[in-house]
């Protein structure tokens, strides 16, 4: 294994030995900071129900990041082609990133009810301005040289977006994707808050009225996983969508 794999390993196995010792040594009750070991049991003693929610949080997680890409790509090309346009839904966008999700989750599920659709639109929301930003910057920096080029070998304005801005965007746009996905998981879990009878968020909800801490530690441990996956998916897709842009050299020893 390299280096690049064996340091988050060896991070996180220290920082879960100093909680387990905290939680096991420190004055504070197991209701309040159950010790990793009593979470890796709850893992394991309520992974059937744990798994279930996990599958809809993962849903909600996946189709909202989708339709945020989506939306994202097609605002981020309109506005890059029309100035007008940027000038216009620019500021609309970066206002979107002041609305309190908290407020606008119940609008939605009294608007939409308590099925998917709601859940996905606050995950969109909230994903959405990161990859229209990166998209944007990406679509701005293609070499002027070479748009020139191509103007002098009579491409077209779409011949050169296709061969030139867009395969420079393209990278930008899953960068994004990839720090939007950090919080996508959070989104939809005050989704679920709103209203939702399954989900993690939903289990976070019941799990500490009735005192089972640690089963919501465990929801929160499957969350943090659920966006290290989709992270490292995104990357894959990067490298399989856009292998030009692979660093000329690892930062990281191996």
């Amino acid at each position: 294994m390299t280096v690049r794999g064996i340091a988050p390993l060896v991070l996180v196995a220290l920082l879960v030995g100093a909680w387990e010792l905290y939680a096991q040594l420190g004055s504070l009750d197991e209701f309040i900071l159950p010790a990793p070991s009593a979470v890796a049991e709850a893992l394991w003693t309520d992974r059937g129900l744990l798994w279930d929610d996990l599958l809809v949080t993962g849903q909600e997680v996946v189709l909202g990041l989708l339709l945020a890409i989506a939306a994202a790509l097609a605002l981020a090309i309109a506005m890059h082609f029309s100035a007008v346009l940027r000038a216009a839904l620019y500021p609309l966008a970066v206002g979107t990133q002041a609305i309190p999700i908290v407020t606008i989750a119940p609008l939605l599920a009294a608007w939409f009810g308590f099925g998917m659709l709601p859940k996905l639109l606050i995950v969109a929301l909230v994903c959405f301005f990161p990859i229209v930003v990166t998209t944007l910057d990406g679509l701005a920096r293609v070499d002027a040289e070479q748009r020139k080029l191509l103007r002098t070998l009579g491409a077209s304005r779409w011949q050169t977006f296709r061969f030139a801005e867009l395969p420079a965007a393209l990278p930008a746009a899953l960068s994004g994707a990839r720090i939007a996905v950090a919080i996508g998981g959070i989104a939809a879990v005050f989704a679920e808050y709103a209203g939702s009878s399954e989900g993690l968020g939903n289990q976070l909800l019941q799990s500490i009225p009735q005192l089972e801490t640690a089963r919501a530690w465990a929801a929160v441990v499957l969350l943090a996983a659920l966006a290290v996956l989709c992270f490292a998916l995104l990357g894959l897709a990067e490298r399989r969508l856009a292998p030009w842009n692979r660093p000329r050299k690892d930062p990281l020893p191996r």
